[in-house]
């Protein structure tokens, strides 16, 4: 799989000046984030990543452990726009890519932007939307851009969908098709707190909300360009080609009725240029590659029957393929 955009080790556009800028706004986002989510630095560093890498991300857990909360406050760590969309069956798609309306007084057709024209879209409980509603987003989350009555609207940069939904509560609920699944670059699970971080909670939750002290850290503008900077990593031809093993994998094991696409690949591979990128590195080895297959790889991958009803996970699958599939070592899996 050749990267464009993989420079020699050494030389990558992030490097100076901007890779230090990378560092710090990192550091900053995460430190706001975790003043209102506590005790979830390892979920914070996931979602940073692909707010680097220029992906999309799905939050997928129990009522009541904040995916909500995380989304909303990463949003308003930035200053840029933001927009939540509360999807429910009776949501259309109009709702959420926009819709043109007739002016009477100027005799024509004006559009009318919807919910997802914004820098971070939360779209809340996406499963419980229509199908046909879901479908709305396709577009907007693969191409960055909206067609409505034949005419095409760009969105801004950056531009990043963050959807929660539950897994257990599947009454009311449309699962998400794979093309919609496929689109997103990561899936996470928030988890439960740890007590520590719950009694941290009860202290400072119980007032006002820690959202309401959130300030921005960082610009819209300063993400667009720090998201140009991690597209410079290096990656060498090995952790390519492993990369490349590992999502073939999954296409052809027997417990597996659908393995991962090509775009998540390309997925992989740009998560692990951002994982590299917070790591303070200018480029990727295997363990990034191997820390990230599940979190991107997994919300994909269909189960066979077979599997399912042995109880087998798609998580569980991947592990063992992970543990199959020998990792490139020495001097050309890494920076030189």
């Amino acid at each position: 799989m050749s990267d464009p955009d993989a420079l020699e080790p050494g030389q990558a556009r992030g490097a100076g000046g901007d890779f230090a800028a990378l560092t710090a706004t990192a550091s900053r986002l995460q430190a706001a984030i975790e003043s209102v989510v506590e005790g979830k630095s390892e979920v914070v560093r996931s979602v940073l990543a692909v707010l680097f890498a220029g992906g999309h991300l799905l939050i997928e857990d129990v009522p009541g452990v904040g995916k909500t909360m995380l989304s909303k406050t990463l949003a308003r760590a930035i200053d840029g726009t933001v927009r939540r969309i509360q999807f429910t069956p009776d949501l259309l798609p109009s709702d959420v890519t926009g819709v043109s309306i007739f002016n009477q007084d100027t005799r024509a057709f004006e559009f009318r932007p919807g919910g997802v024209f914004a820098n971070i879209v939360v779209g809340d409980e996406i499963n419980r939307a229509s199908p046909k509603t879901q479908s709305a987003l396709l577009e907007c989350m693969e191409e960055r851009q909206v067609t409505v009555d034949n005419a095409t609207y760009h969105l801004d940069e950056p531009f990043m969908v963050i959807a929660t939904q539950n897994p257990i509560e599947m009454e009311g609920t449309y699962p998400l098709p794979e093309a919609q699944r496929d689109r997103f670059m990561a899936r996470v699970s928030m988890g439960y707190p740890v007590p520590a971080a719950e009694l941290a909670m009860l202290e400072g939750h119980t007032g006002l909300s820690p959202l309401d002290e959130v300030e921005p850290v960082t610009s819209a503008a300063e993400v667009a360009k720090l998201v140009d900077v991690v597209r410079g990593v290096y990656v060498a031809p090995s952790v390519q080609r492993y990369a490349v093993d590992i999502v073939s994998a999954t296409r052809r094991s027997p417990e597996l009725r659908l393995g991962a696409s090509p775009r998540a690949t390309l997925h992989l591979m740009r998560v692990a240029k951002a994982w590299a990128a917070l790591e303070q590195r200018d480029y990727v080895v295997p363990d990034d590659v191997q820390r990230l297959g599940s979190t991107v790889l997994a919300h994909r991958l269909l189960l066979s029957p077979e599997a399912a009803m042995g109880g087998r996970t798609p998580e569980q699958v991947l592990s063992s393929l992970l543990a199959a599939i020998p990792a490139p070592s020495g001097r050309s899996a890494g920076g030189g």
